[in-house]
């Protein structure tokens, strides 16, 4: 796939190599400083997020040892009780288990507290967000997560047997499916994005698909001035890509989460979301106040759960 380049000025470039220069205490301290101050404003972020926020900054160098001394500042910083751990985001590590109570009414009341009501039940569309790195997925999250919207995290290149569960459900819909997609501006992330399009027209080649690619974009490096690296010439897709390529941590996170706000919004009725949580939230009271009688009236046992 053959892209147009934008102009960067703050691309990685060749240094000679100069004799490594040791921190003092202050420099290292006012490093942790600013890194806080980052992540603190911010956050949820993954470390490569916060590393490139320090590069624009010139807290450290656009270099893997830059990055190095970031991903070790983060690591002390936060074994050190200096910024919470819940502040950066590791999607790429998780556990399956099932939820389990010790009674029914514990479950009854984890269901009215959990309970959530849903956004697009009577919605004219239907709306997923793709993003290509699992680890910017909690980064995201919390966005697609109050929009009651399925991120769906694709690894790159998503799986045929993923891509035909998301396109067999998309099938099954009787309103158009909109479809946003995250990823790296270089020649692989650009290629991901178009196979996911392509498989999914071809596995519901009935449905009424819009696939955006909402980030990154050539107008978005370039209005952003997002930091860049060489195109790896490795890649056997890099021919007449251009020289620059733009990873999507390289956006600032609260700009990323606003793409996805935005995208979103613009299929919802104006307060829709508004409307629904207060009716959320008369229900969800209405369950507990039915859960609380139920155990009054001693139909249900207790005990504890885990």
């Amino acid at each position: 796939m053959t892209a147009s380049a934008p102009v960067a000025s703050n691309v990685y470039v060749a240094s000679p190599i100069k004799p490594r220069q040791r921190s003092t205490r202050q420099q290292v301290d006012d490093r942790r400083e600013a890194l806080i101050a980052i992540v603190r404003a911010m956050h949820p972020m993954t470390v490569r997020q916060v590393f490139y926020q320090a590069s624009v900054r010139g807290i450290v160098d656009k270099s893997e040892a830059g990055y190095a001394k970031v991903q070790t500042d983060l690591a002390l910083l936060r074994r050190g009780g200096a910024m919470p751990y819940d502040w950066l985001a590791d999607n790429t590590r998780w556990q399956r288990k099932p939820r389990t109570h010790g009674s029914v009414a514990e479950a009854l009341r984890d269901t009215a507290r959990l309970y959530r009501k849903s956004l697009w039940t009577s919605a004219d569309c239907y709306v997923e967000v793709w993003l290509e790195k699992d680890a910017l997925s909690g980064v995201i999250y919390p966005t697609t997560s109050l929009y009651d919207v399925p991120l769906m995290v694709a690894r790159g290149y998503a799986s045929l047997s993923f891509l035909h569960s998301a396109a067999e459900y998309i099938a099954e819909l009787d309103v158009p499916a909109f479809i946003y997609h995250l990823g790296d501006y270089d020649p692989s992330g650009l290629d991901a994005g178009r196979k996911i399009e392509e498989t999914l027209r071809e596995l519901a080649p009935h449905a009424e698909i819009h696939f955006q690619r909402l980030a990154v974009t050539p107008e978005q490096i370039t209005a952003w001035n997002l930091p860049s690296r060489p195109t790896k010439t490795s890649d056997s897709r890099a021919r007449g890509f251009g020289p620059i390529s733009v990873e999507l941590d390289a956006i600032e996170p609260d700009q990323l989460r606003r793409l996805v706000e935005e995208a979103i919004e613009q299929h919802l009725p104006y307060q829709q979301l508004e409307v629904l949580k207060a009716a959320e939230q008369s229900e969800r009271l209405l369950l507990t106040s039915l859960v609380r009688q139920i155990a009054a009236d001693g139909v249900l046992g207790s005990g504890s759960g885990r």
